[in-house]
């Protein structure tokens, strides 16, 4: 693929178009994280029933992405993601029309399309850079993430406005949503790869073709790194109100501010991780997420705890817990290395897979947003079972442990294969010499 004729302007169009267009699809992904709270109080829902709901469309977005990625690779983003958008408003605005907790699974399903719109754009806007400004461009559009803070601060408010009915904030959402597909279709353009591949009259490759390098273990191993940076980003965004409400006893509106500000740096410092991932290199940059990332869940999984001691006028009780501004603090911080890890995840894909970024950034953002399927209904059954706050926490500081330790031994054993010389006795003449 030659991006010599590209120009900036291009360029600029293509990056503005799909980010403004990946934050409305996942400000609309998100939104059972508010509407969700409202919807559990009708229908009486426990905190499972609720990890259930709010998780739903994580699914549809990550299984869709695989093959939305395959559909971009072979006829173009700019189709692709205008589909995905009006089909995803449809599906909002029918939710509506349901009743029962059965019907709101299935609904919920169609409005998952949403999420699938990360390996649209991505697949997409890859196409219009060349190497060295992939991670750069990548983490700009990433920055999309940013729609969960969006739903998390502006749903509340557009609830109160509507009076309390979730209902008007779901309307809202699907109108913007197809508007915003409408105008994408207008303003995008085709990609330089589809234009060249149209223009030589060679065909796309086949589905078999594009599933190739997803035999490769190490796609698997960075699925894992986005498993957390991404699937866990997600689940809290998803959980946080949530928590907030039940552990802190706060109000929905304060919840969902507080969450947001944990979703806000979780989002924007994307773009900043692009970048360093291109000055330093993805690798370093996920060695400073993982590290910072595992110290901030140790602490935050310090459960709560009731101690009783002998009072002057009897038995005096204390709460020992994490104060609430030192949690906001963490997962602030929580979030803007997430950020950066989401960045340095993508920047390897172009790297290692160029002809092949729609199947495989496909399958590292299916297995990541199954992390945000996944791990909200786990975090409702542990909550129900063993009634710990902060054993969502506990999971994933587990989760974190995994993924740093398979990554580091990883890159130990590919340093041996490319220089062998390491794997045996290191000779250290600088040491030798200042000895004499």
């Amino acid at each position: 693929m030659n991006v010599a004729n590209v120009t900036k302007g291009e360029q600029t169009r293509a990056l503005t178009v799909s980010t403004l267009s990946f934050t409305v699809c996942f400000a609309v992904w998100t939104i059972f994280s508010i509407i969700g709270m409202k919807i559990k109080a009708e229908l009486g829902l426990s905190d499972t029933q609720f990890g259930i709901l709010v998780a739903t469309p994580i699914l549809t977005g990550s299984l869709s992405r695989l093959f939305l990625g395959i559909w971009t690779d072979q006829y173009g983003g700019r189709i692709v993601y205008t589909v995905q958008m009006l089909l995803t408003a449809v599906a909002a605005y029918l939710l509506t029309m349901v009743n029962t907790y059965e019907m709101f699974l299935v609904a919920a399903l169609g409005v998952g399309l949403a999420g699938g719109s990360f390996a649209v754009g991505v697949a997409y806007v890859s196409r219009w850079f060349p190497k060295e400004r992939q991670g750069t461009a990548l983490g700009i559009f990433g920055m999309g993430n940013v729609g969960a803070a969006i739903t998390n601060f502006g749903a509340p408010f557009l609830l109160i406005a509507m009076g309390g009915a979730w209902q008007g904030v779901a309307q809202v959402y699907a109108i913007i949503l197809a508007v915003t597909g409408v105008l994408y279709y207008i303003f995008a353009k085709d990609d330089p790869a589809l234009k060249e591949r149209k223009a030589s009259g060679a065909e796309h490759a086949s589905f078999a073709e594009q599933m190739e390098p997803l035999r490769n273990i190490q796609v698997w191993r960075f699925s894992l790194y986005y498993f957390f940076v991404f699937g866990a980003y997600v689940a809290l965004a998803l959980w946080l109100p949530r928590y907030y409400v039940g552990a802190y006893g706060l109000e929905l509106t304060t919840a969902g501010v507080l969450a947001a500000m944990y979703a806000l740096p979780g989002s924007i410092f994307r773009a900043l991780g692009g970048y360093l991932s291109d000055v330093f290199g993805a690798r370093r940059v996920m060695y400073w997420t993982f590290i910072a990332c595992v110290i901030c869940t140790f602490i935050m999984s310090y459960p709560s705890t009731q101690y009783t001691v002998a009072g002057i006028d009897g038995p005096v009780e204390f709460n020992i817990t994490i104060p609430l501004e030192m949690f906001v603090f963490l997962t602030i911080i929580l979030g803007f290395f997430m950020s950066l890890g989401k960045a340095a995840v993508y920047k390897h894909i172009p790297v290692y897979y160029p002809d092949h970024v729609g199947s495989v950034g496909g399958i590292v953002g299916l297995i990541g947003g199954l992390g945000g399927f996944v791990l909200p209904i786990t975090f409702g059954i542990m909550n129900d079972m063993i009634g710990v706050w902060t054993s969502c926490f506990m999971l994933l500081t587990v989760i974190i442990g995994i993924a740093l330790a398979w990554m580091h031994f990883s890159i130990l054993r590919l340093d041996k294969q490319n220089n062998p010389e390491l794997s045996g006795p290191r000779d250290l003449p600088e040491l030798e010499a200042l000895a004499k």
